[in-house]
């Protein structure tokens, strides 16, 4: 008899000749956050509510941006095993970003350490790889999260252990819906060298609170069935971005007043922040001219839900992310941030945020 088909805690579980177990997620004993599995790949929403928002979300949507797994375990070694359909490369994002997994010990949440990051070898790695490190000598009861590439489809992701070793869920975030971050590739977390360093990641590391990534990188452009399925999603935050996927001002106005009365008229007073582009003044996708317009656009629904009694709506200037030093060690390419600049941006979005939480 084969004792996985009477337990199915064993069928997540391979044990191998080289002494190692490895637990095929998601399985028990690892807490999923940010994406859910639909038995063949990782999504951060319904795949068929996707494919009636646009053919960029059809397939961003496989992205596991914002993905992260919870546990502990006194293993002395951690195995991270990952295939993807086709590993996404770009000349302008590390691969450690959008196709690697970041382990970060956060068993002392006032000192958290790096553990190991698992990245594919461009050349050798195009459709998966398997990495095993020694992260804990001493074999202690350790916090983990592990955090999911920001650009690259996920599939057959497997955690590797010791044979001995003791393995259970991971810390809690707070018992606070999860902020909910919709928008564009700065959403979405490009150009990040590393998954956890984009600005969605260090805000919920500050917080403790779970966060939802549904930044489609070139394809958040608010329409009408993306706009019902936010509302429809239970947060605590609700951070609206999508500025630069609107094609022109024209646009951002025919839908960004009407992505915030869509949310609004299901969720009464769930705070709304809404954010502008930053560094308008190295935008090369813009003239200024189209950038203050588009501004004014944002500052138009805003001004309006306030006129119109809603006290929980609230609105960052995106010159203002990046502070006023060094502003040009921001961003990669004019557009999509550094790590300097995805962590200024989370300064000051959390500055706001943090009150309402």
């Amino acid at each position: 008899m084969d004792i996985r088909k009477i337990d199915r805690n064993f069928a997540t579980i391979e044990i191998s000749s080289d002494g190692m177990k490895r637990y095929s997620l998601p399985c028990d004993g690892f807490d999923l956050y940010g994406v859910f599995s639909d038995g063949k790949r990782f999504l951060r929403m319904p795949q068929d509510i996707a494919d009636n928002v646009n053919d960029g979300v059809t397939w961003l949507n496989k992205n596991t941006a914002g993905g992260r797994v919870r546990f502990s375990t006194d293993s002395e070694k951690i195995e991270i095993s990952s295939e993807y359909d086709e590993l996404i490369l770009m000349p302008h994002m590390p691969i450690s970003g959008s196709g690697g997994f970041i382990l970060v010990d956060e068993t002392d949440e006032n000192n958290r350490k790096f553990a190991g990051g698992y990245f594919p070898d461009y050349n050798t790695d195009k459709t998966g790889f398997s990495i095993c490190k020694s992260v804990n000598p001493a074999k202690k009861m350790r916090d983990y999260i592990l955090y999911m590439p920001l650009y690259n489809e996920v599939r057959n992701l497997k955690i590797g252990l010791d044979g001995d070793a003791v393995v259970k869920s991971g810390k809690k975030y707070r018992d606070i819906k999860p902020v909910l971050y919709y928008g564009s590739s700065i959403t979405q977390g490009g150009c990040a060298s590393r998954p956890d360093t984009c600005y969605e990641a260090v805000i919920s590391k500050w917080s403790n609170v779970d966060y939802i990534n549904l930044g489609f990188s070139g394809n958040g452009k608010a329409e009408q069935t993306i706009a019902d399925y936010l509302s429809d999603i239970e947060c605590s935050v609700f951070v609206c971005d999508y500025d630069y996927n609107a094609p022109d001002a024209e646009y951002l106005e025919k839908t960004h007043y009407n992505l915030y009365e869509t949310f609004r008229k299901k969720q009464k007073s769930t705070p709304i922040i809404f954010v502008s582009r930053p560094n308008p003044e190295y935008d090369t996708y813009f003239e200024k001219a189209e950038t203050d317009k588009r501004f004014m656009i944002i500052e138009k629904t805003y001004l309006t839900a306030k006129e119109k009694g809603d006290q929980n709506v609230y609105l960052i200037n995106g010159y203002d992310l990046y502070g006023n030093e060094d502003r040009e060690l921001c961003s990669v390419d004019s557009c999509h941030p550094t790590d300097r600049g995805f962590y200024l941006m989370a300064e000051k979005v959390y500055s706001v945020l943090k009150n309402l939480i």
